[in-house]
Protein backbone atom coordinates (compact mmCIF):
# COMPACT_ATOMS: atom_id res chain seq x y z
CA UNK A 1 0.00 0.00 0.00
CA UNK A 2 1.33 3.54 -0.95
CA UNK A 3 1.28 6.15 1.33
CA UNK A 4 -0.41 9.07 -1.59
CA UNK A 5 -0.14 11.62 1.94
CA UNK A 6 3.78 11.37 2.15
CA UNK A 7 4.45 14.96 0.05
CA UNK A 8 1.70 17.05 1.74
CA UNK A 9 1.98 18.69 5.06
CA UNK A 10 0.79 17.30 7.88
CA UNK A 11 -0.93 20.54 8.97
CA UNK A 12 -2.12 23.30 5.86
CA UNK A 13 -0.83 26.77 6.09
CA UNK A 14 -1.51 30.31 4.85
CA UNK A 15 0.85 29.49 1.62
CA UNK A 16 -1.80 27.03 0.93
CA UNK A 17 -4.84 28.69 0.77
CA UNK A 18 -6.36 31.71 -1.52
CA UNK A 19 -7.02 34.12 1.16
CA UNK A 20 -10.46 35.19 2.09
CA UNK A 21 -11.97 37.50 3.67
CA UNK A 22 -12.99 35.55 6.56
CA UNK A 23 -9.79 34.45 6.66
CA UNK A 24 -8.21 37.84 6.56
CA UNK A 25 -10.08 39.43 9.20
CA UNK A 26 -9.77 36.13 11.95
CA UNK A 27 -5.57 37.30 11.36
CA UNK A 28 -6.07 40.95 10.94
CA UNK A 29 -8.73 40.48 14.28
CA UNK A 30 -5.64 38.42 16.40
CA UNK A 31 -3.26 41.48 14.94
CA UNK A 32 -5.34 44.19 16.16
CA UNK A 33 -5.86 42.55 19.77
CA UNK A 34 -2.16 42.67 19.74
CA UNK A 35 -1.96 45.98 18.87
CA UNK A 36 -4.80 46.89 21.37
CA UNK A 37 -2.50 45.83 24.24
CA UNK A 38 0.56 48.10 22.85
CA UNK A 39 -1.72 50.91 22.51
CA UNK A 40 -3.12 50.68 25.93
CA UNK A 41 -0.07 51.39 27.16
CA UNK A 42 -0.14 54.59 25.70
CA UNK A 43 -3.19 55.86 26.95
CA UNK A 44 -1.59 54.31 30.55
CA UNK A 45 1.58 56.80 29.70
CA UNK A 46 -0.82 59.67 29.04
CA UNK A 47 -2.89 59.09 32.28
CA UNK A 48 -0.22 58.93 34.64
CA UNK A 49 1.34 61.88 33.28
CA UNK A 50 -2.03 63.75 33.48
CA UNK A 51 -1.85 62.76 37.47
CA UNK A 52 1.72 63.56 37.84
CA UNK A 53 2.29 66.92 36.92
CA UNK A 54 1.80 69.68 34.27
CA UNK A 55 4.98 69.56 32.76
CA UNK A 56 4.98 65.80 32.23
CA UNK A 57 1.17 66.06 31.05
CA UNK A 58 2.30 68.58 28.23
CA UNK A 59 5.54 66.35 27.06
CA UNK A 60 3.09 63.44 26.63
CA UNK A 61 0.89 65.65 24.62
CA UNK A 62 3.64 67.02 22.33
CA UNK A 63 4.66 63.45 21.57
CA UNK A 64 0.99 62.51 20.89
CA UNK A 65 0.65 65.74 18.73
CA UNK A 66 2.96 65.45 16.49
CA UNK A 67 2.72 64.00 12.77
CA UNK A 68 4.52 60.47 13.64
CA UNK A 69 2.32 60.20 17.24
CA UNK A 70 -1.46 61.11 15.26
CA UNK A 71 -0.73 58.48 13.40
CA UNK A 72 0.09 55.93 16.32
CA UNK A 73 -3.25 57.16 17.44
CA UNK A 74 -4.94 56.84 14.25
CA UNK A 75 -4.07 53.39 13.59
CA UNK A 76 -4.83 52.86 17.58
CA UNK A 77 -8.33 53.91 16.58
CA UNK A 78 -8.89 51.91 13.79
CA UNK A 79 -7.22 49.06 15.84
CA UNK A 80 -9.96 49.54 18.78
CA UNK A 81 -12.41 50.18 16.32
CA UNK A 82 -11.89 46.78 14.08
CA UNK A 83 -11.26 44.83 16.99
CA UNK A 84 -15.12 46.22 18.80
CA UNK A 85 -16.59 44.79 15.30
CA UNK A 86 -14.41 41.94 14.98
CA UNK A 87 -15.74 41.13 18.65
CA UNK A 88 -19.18 42.00 17.45
CA UNK A 89 -19.24 39.40 14.62
CA UNK A 90 -18.05 36.71 16.72
CA UNK A 91 -20.62 37.07 19.35
CA UNK A 92 -23.15 36.71 16.45
CA UNK A 93 -21.63 33.67 15.73
CA UNK A 94 -21.43 32.72 19.70
CA UNK A 95 -25.41 33.14 19.17
CA UNK A 96 -25.09 30.32 16.16
CA UNK A 97 -26.04 32.85 13.38
CA UNK A 98 -23.75 34.26 10.02
CA UNK A 99 -22.17 30.78 9.82
CA UNK A 100 -23.53 30.53 6.16
CA UNK A 101 -21.02 31.53 3.29
CA UNK A 102 -22.03 35.05 1.88
CA UNK A 103 -23.40 36.43 4.85
CA UNK A 104 -19.78 35.30 7.11
CA UNK A 105 -17.96 36.72 3.88
CA UNK A 106 -20.25 40.26 4.12
CA UNK A 107 -19.57 39.99 8.02
CA UNK A 108 -16.03 40.64 7.44
CA UNK A 109 -16.22 42.77 4.39
CA UNK A 110 -18.70 45.21 6.44
CA UNK A 111 -16.25 44.83 9.42
CA UNK A 112 -13.31 46.40 7.69
CA UNK A 113 -15.74 48.92 5.99
CA UNK A 114 -17.55 50.10 9.24
CA UNK A 115 -14.16 50.30 11.22
CA UNK A 116 -12.53 52.98 8.65
CA UNK A 117 -15.51 54.91 8.50
CA UNK A 118 -16.24 54.90 12.22
CA UNK A 119 -12.58 55.71 12.42
CA UNK A 120 -12.81 59.17 9.82
CA UNK A 121 -15.97 59.73 11.83
CA UNK A 122 -14.53 59.74 15.52
CA UNK A 123 -11.65 61.60 13.78
CA UNK A 124 -13.83 64.11 12.29
CA UNK A 125 -15.93 64.59 15.52
CA UNK A 126 -12.46 64.81 17.50
CA UNK A 127 -10.85 67.59 15.52
CA UNK A 128 -14.63 69.24 15.34
CA UNK A 129 -15.40 69.45 18.90
CA UNK A 130 -11.42 70.54 19.64
CA UNK A 131 -11.92 73.89 17.79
Amino acid sequence: MVNVTRNRPLSPHLQIYRPIPTMVMSIVHRITGGVLYFGTLLVAWWLVSAATGHASFDLVNWVLGTVIGKLVLLGYTWALLHHLLGGFRHFVWDLGYGFDKAVSTKMARASIIGSLCLTVLVWVIGFLIRF
